[in-house]
């Protein structure tokens, strides 16, 4: 069994992240400061798996904390989910995205080197390829953020590329990502964000379950096939174990650096996901098609093809379970972990 910190360990992916590591044979270690999760969750990775991760509650940014935690708990390896990461938001406060997610990475990665720990599996996303020229985004595709976000990944991927090339045998998984959605199939974890939603799925299944009275669906004249943006939606347990994947890569080997799209590689838009909910909740969604949003691209989906090679890992699970998985989480916790 391998001890693996988790940062962000009790947010929506790092939660899946944690049952897909004790289901592994791992023992996580969680550090979270709670900032847009629950302590509950730690309670609901007990019930699902029947152990206890240990959880601390504190800052990536607090180095005395992360050196305490190294020494006590000597982890093999950190997967690393501690970040702000709506796009609205860095941009009215981009000050607090640049401190939290790169600073406090800088941070995490000085504790790592002092306590001789050199696996890291990093949290990155599809945004910091901006608006792409073609589809499916490859690996090698330009990189080129709209948003200070997508900057604050793209400026972490550039710190651990400089880290690689400084040797000392440092092993780096960038995994890029696209659409998360969906929920573990206990209905016991899933995503549950604080005030309104940013992404579609949290939104359409808080005005199935009552919460909101419609949806707006922000753009019905892209070039699409039905007007409305397309993404590549990937259900949150495909995505935790392409971690595990990258993890089980990294493990043994002496000095490598991965840059790693996880996707189904296949495009869906706003109006056919819409449909798919309707048909995972059995009613039907009330939606308005609203004008676009700033720095929203018409659609963009990833090339999955390198990890499926490189990983041994696909996307096993379609949009349908994504949607049925999304609307067991919603409709028995309508209040997130507050319910």
């Amino acid at each position: 069994m391998s001890t693996i910190l988790v940062t962000g360990g009790t947010g929506y992916i790092g939660s899946h992240a944690c049952v897909a590591l004790i289901e592994a044979g791992h023992q996580p270690v969680i550090l979270d400061n709670l900032t847009n999760s629950s302590v509950e969750v730690v309670s609901r990775i007990e019930q699902i798996t029947g152990v206890r991760p240990i959880f601390i509650e504190g800052d990536v940014l607090d180095s005395p904390l992360l050196d305490q935690t190294f020494a006590t708990h000597t982890p093999e390896a950190v997967m690393h989910f501690a970040g702000l990461k709506a796009v609205g938001e860095s941009v009215e406060q981009p000050l607090a995205y640049y401190h939290n997610n790169v600073s406090g990475s800088i941070s995490l990665l000085q504790a790592m080197e002092r306590a001789g720990v050199h696996n890291l599996v990093f949290s990155s996303s599809a945004t910091v390829y901006g608006d792409p020229a073609s589809n499916p985004i490859r690996e090698d595709f330009p990189r080129n953020a709209a948003n200070p976000y997508g900057q604050t990944k793209l400026m972490v991927e550039d710190i651990m590329a400089d880290l690689h090339a400084s040797g000392g045998g440092w092993n780096l998984a960038c995994l890029r990502y696209f659409n998360p959605v969906g929920a573990h199939g206990s209905g016991l974890i899933g995503e549950a964000p604080g005030g309104t939603p940013n992404n579609l799925m949290p939104f359409v299944s808080q005005v199935a379950v009552g919460q909101r009275e419609k949806l707006s669906v922000f753009g019905g004249d892209y070039p699409t096939v039905d007007g409305t943006g397309v993404r590549d939606y990937i259900h949150v347990m495909d995505l935790v174990d392409g971690h595990v994947a990258a993890l089980d890569y990294l493990s043994g080997q002496d000095g490598v650096l991965l840059n790693v799209n996880l996707g189904r590689g296949k495009g869906v838009s706003v109006l056919e996901m819409v449909e798919a909910f309707e048909r995972a909740c059995g009613k039907p969604i009330p939606y308005e098609v609203v004008g676009r949003r700033t720095g929203d691209v018409a659609q963009y989906w990833g090339d999955p093809t390198m990890a499926n090679e490189l990983l041994g890992w696909s996307a096993e699970r379609g949009v349908d379970e994504m949607c049925i998985d999304t609307w067991r989480w919603q409709s028995n916790n309508p209040w997130g972990y507050d319910s």
